[in-house]
C-alpha cells in the first residue's frame, strides 16, 4: 500500500526480459525517474516451467540475495510482492522479469496497492501436502480451489484496509476452462472491481501440483516499457 503523498505505479515489458537484465532495467527506469531503489514494491516473472517445492525454495534464494543488494528487506522479512507464473505457450528459456510496481509521489486520493499472487496453498505454507484438492483437476476441485484463492485474496484486501471495489487490475493464472464458474466464485465476490473484467493469462503457477493462482492491484498509472 502506498503511503501518503505517493502512489503505487505499474510497469511491464512488451516482452519479458531475463530477470538478471530485469533487475538492471528496473534500477535504469529508477534512475531515470530520480527514485531510490527502495521504491520497488512488485515483481511479475515468468518462468520456462513450474519449479519442485524445493527447486522453487532454491530460486528464491538467488531473488532475495538481490534484494538485499538493494536493501529492501526489512528486518529479514521480503516486502516486495511476486507473480511467478509459467506461460504454457512460448514460455521463456530463463526465469524472466515481465512487471513490476513502485512509489512515486502523487497527489493522488485513492488508495493504490499491490497484492502478490497466490495459488490454492495456504497462507506461509510450502508444504506440498497443503495444497487443496491437491492432484485434482475436475471442475469441481478447480472450483474449490478458485473459492479458496478468492478468500485469500480478500483477505489481503482486508489487511491492507482496501476492497474489491477498488482493484483495478484482476488477474488469473491457470491452464483449465473456468467459464462453468467464473461468475459465482469470481466475478460476483469481487463486487464493483469486476467492472474491470478479469484478465486470463494462459499459465501454470509457479510450483508443481497449484493449478489456480490469482493477483490483484489498484493503479491510476499503468506503463508498457520497450523490452
Amino acid at each position: 500500500m502506498a503511503a501518503a503523498g505517493f502512489e503505487i505505479e505499474h510497469a511491464r515489458f512488451w516482452q519479458p526480459v531475463p530477470l538478471n537484465t530485469g533487475f538492471d532495467r528496473v534500477a535504469a527506469h529508477f534512475k531515470a525517474i530520480g527514485r531510490p531503489l527502495t521504491a520497488l514494491c512488485g515483481m511479475e516473472l515468468r518462468s520456462p516451467k513450474p519449479f519442485t517445492f524445493a527447486g522453487f525454495n532454491q530460486f528464491n534464494g538467488g531473488y532475495v540475495k538481490v534484494l538485499e543488494s538493494w536493501g529492501i528487506m526489512l528486518d529479514g522479512m521480503n516486502p516486495v510482492a511476486r507473480t511467478n507464473i509459467a506461460p504454457e505457450v512460448n514460455p521463456p528459456a530463463e526465469p524472466s522479469l515481465y512487471g513490476f510496481s513502485y512509489t512515486v509521489p502523487s497527489r493522488i486520493k485513492a488508495p493504490t496497492f499491490v497484492v502478490a499472487g497466490a495459488g490454492e496453498l495456504p497462507e506461509g505454507s510450502l508444504d506440498p501436502h497443503d495444497v487443496v484438492r491437491r492432484g485434482e483437476t475436475s471442475q469441481e476441485a478447480l472450483r474449490e480451489k478458485a473459492r479458496f484463492v478468492m478468500g485469500l485474496m480478500s483477505g489481503r484486501l482486508k489487511g491492507l484496509g482496501v476492497s474489491w471495489d477498488q482493484v483495478t487490475v484482476s488477474e488469473v493464472y491457470t491452464v483449465f476452462d473456468i467459464h462453468a464458474w467464473l461468475v459465482p466464485e469470481v466475478l460476483q465476490p469481487a463486487g464493483k472491481g469486476q467492472i474491470h473484467g478479469m484478465t486470463w493469462h494462459y499459465s501454470r503457477p509457479p510450483i508443481e501440483s497449484i493449478e489456480f493462482e490469482m493477483d490483484l492491484r489498484g493503479c491510476a498509472r499503468e506503463l508498457v516499457l520497450e523490452a
